[in-house]
């Protein structure tokens, strides 16, 4: 199917009834189902018991260490395997590539700190496509807004990997040379340069994560004025929202996505995130996978991507908690929207130098030989590093390079960091878990 079908498909399902909702939505998981279980080694041997006629809950879970662990297994197409993949993206040249001319290939580490590689076929960029065309703007007048001043955005995220966010960018950009509206910032390239290319393009929309766009909105020298902000990646408080549009002179608004997923739910005028239920399966579960009710908190949420075919992900779980209410939204929206309690994790403090959290998480998360990290401010310039690895001595090297590397830059070199005894754990009191936290007075 084209794209243009595709928009036609999702912007239908985006006017239609609940009723016809879930019968789109059944009839889409029963295909994906018999494909994944005809095509997929891992999927065919799960589903061993699973009858021709089920309910979603019949379906085991599944989860990142499985997926990963059995990727070769998992995938749809026998001629794409784990070593391909890493020949692959030994070249950076390679981002926004299609390995094959067939898929696009993403990495994340995710919330539990487990490392994954993702992969997109026709279908799933087409959906992504289809779904920020229809629904990415909460309001219409931001909409027309960012239609009259050229489309241009600027997205500040990591801009050196295979992350979704610069992957699918360089994908376009790739595929439309002559039609560059939109570039990514390099959220860890120095202060200045990041004012400098923002103030250049001048972009109509700006995205990013919360707390790098908070600190961005204390640099007097930043001469912006952007139709509209689009937070990601992390939890969006009331107080960044307020003061990132005060600060702008625009609207601000989040959503709820994943690479796993994409695009899970997108916010309304309410504030209120809306699931995308005709490609995207949301269910809220306690932490032995049973059900929890609309209007009650989850301990975990599992997801099923019913537009990936080239590598299933269904009940899929993640680790973030949501509430999930069935109730009608005062935008008119018919499809069910969420509460996130989004990642959490802290702006460190050396001085007057602030360092947001996302700029350590992903020079921590490219670091090969880590499985699982937890960075821990101890004093002004103190910091212990929690990890899993199967080669620490590699692994911390490699961290503490990086680490040391990124704030010599920020004219910090007086930082001392130490691996820690410890393993990365969660809050003991709260049962959160963050990357990246501060622990001193």
């Amino acid at each position: 199917m084209s794209l243009f079908g595709m928009m036609t498909k999702t912007y239908r399902a985006g006017k239609t009834s609940s009723e016809k909702l879930r019968k789109i939505q059944q009839e889409r998981l029963n295909r994906l189902v018999a494909y994944a279980r005809k095509n997929s080694p891992y999927y065919h041997e799960l589903y061993a018991d699973t009858g021709d006629s089920f309910t979603l809950s019949d379906l085991p879970p599944t989860s990142k260490p499985e997926i990963m662990a059995n990727f070769d297994r998992v995938v749809t197409d026998r001629d794409i395997t784990m070593r391909r993949i890493d020949e692959f993206t030994l070249n950076t040249d390679n981002i926004g590539r299609m390995i094959d001319g067939k898929y696009l290939i993403f990495k994340t580490s995710g919330s539990t700190g487990n490392p994954a590689v993702v992969l997109y076929d026709k279908q799933c960029i087409d959906v992504s496509s289809a779904i920020a065309a229809l629904r990415t703007f909460a309001r219409h007048e931001d909409l027309r807004r960012f239609m009259k001043h050229g489309k241009r955005t600027a997205g500040v995220f990591a801009d050196y990997g295979f992350y979704l966010a610069c992957g699918m960018s360089r994908y376009l950009q790739l595929k439309m040379p002559r039609k560059q509206t939109k570039i990514t910032v390099d959220v860890n390239a120095p202060e200045e340069r990041i004012v400098r290319e923002l103030n250049g393009f001048q972009p109509a929309m700006l995205s990013g994560y919360p707390s790098n766009l908070s600190l961005l909105a204390d640099i007097p020298e930043l001469n912006i004025r952007p139709d509209v902000v689009i937070t990601g990646g992390e939890l969006l408080t009331d107080d960044v929202r307020t003061k990132l549009s005060e600060r702008f002179g625009c609207y601000v608004q989040t959503h709820y996505s994943c690479t796993e997923a994409g695009e899970i739910a997108c916010e309304c005028s309410e504030h209120h995130l809306h699931i995308n239920e005709d490609w995207v399966l949301v269910e809220p579960v306690d932490k032995n996978n049973d059900p929890v009710e609309s209007g009650e908190r989850s301990d975990k949420v599992l997801i099923t991507n019913l537009a990936n075919y080239i590598q299933p992900f269904i009940r899929y779980e993640l680790t973030d908690r949501i509430i999930l209410h069935s109730e009608q939204c005062r935008c008119g929206r018919q499809n069910r929207w969420l509460e996130i309690e989004g990642r959490t994790d802290d702006i460190l403090s050396f001085g007057d130098v602030n360092i947001a959290p996302m700029s350590l998480y992903k020079i921590l998360e490219e670091v090969k030989p880590i499985r699982r990290f937890q960075l821990v401010q101890r004093s002004e310039n103190r910091l212990e590093l929690r990890m899993i690895s199967d080669d620490p001595e590699t692994a911390f090297a490699d961290a503490k390079r990086g680490l040391l590397g990124y704030f010599e830059e920020r004219g910090l070199h007086d930082i001392e960091i130490y691996l820690s005894d410890k393993t990365p754990e969660a809050h003991r009191v709260s049962g959160k878990f963050k990357h990246i936290y501060k622990d001193f007075l």
